[in-house]
């Protein structure tokens, strides 16, 4: 009867444990939303009027959004952090994450900062460029990046092309630029 009773109370003491180790986890995830409250601020709404599909949809796991520069700071904010499944999908305005069972993400294209591949973001780490990355800043000034595992990760390649800045660049600037980096790397080997 004693080696019950010992079992019993051993028992019920790892379940307190267990129960009092979630509870703290739960308490920073609310405390880390709170701190970044003030920092996020609100989320663009998605508009009534989106446009026309210019890629898209692809469909795949949304892997949540961290503020960046780190990969993984992840937002805590609503349900911005939650993984969920999602179809991504792009307009001439914007890229649209319209996750299933949370809350859609739009991102307005004057927003995008940059587009890339990575290995990880928000805790989850694939192998090289397993994860489409997308840096935007929200209308409060915060830089964050919203994170897509697709199913065929060859789309990747085309939403680079489609919404990476730097093709909005005028090209003769940018051969300008190179001819004169070219020809002072020329100059300062003939000395």
């Amino acid at each position: 009867m004693n080696e019950i009773f010992y079992n019993i109370i051993i028992v019920i003491g790892v379940l307190a444990l267990w129960l009092l180790l979630i509870s703290l986890v739960l308490r920073g995830w609310r405390n880390r939303g709170r701190r970044q409250e003030n920092i996020i601020g609100e989320f663009p709404a998605v508009p009534d009027d989106l446009g026309e599909i210019v890629i898209g949809p692809h469909s795949g796991l949304y892997v949540g959004s961290t503020l960046a520069p780190s990969w993984q700071d992840r937002i805590a904010v609503g349900d911005y952090g939650d993984r969920a499944a999602t179809e991504l999908v792009g307009y001439e305005s914007g890229i649209l994450f319209q996750r299933k069972g949370a809350s859609a993400i739009w991102i307005p294209r004057g927003s995008l900062t940059a587009i890339r591949t990575e290995r990880g973001l928000a805790g989850k780490v694939m192998t090289a460029d397993g994860l489409l990355v997308i840096r935007w800043v929200l209308p409060s000034g915060t830089e964050i990046d919203s994170g897509l595992r697709a199913d065929d990760k060859q789309v990747y390649e085309t939403w680079i092309e489609r919404y990476t800045p730097v093709a909005d660049f005028d090209e003769g600037a940018t051969e300008s630029t190179a001819t004169d980096i070219n020809t002072s790397t020329t100059q300062g080997t003939d000395e």
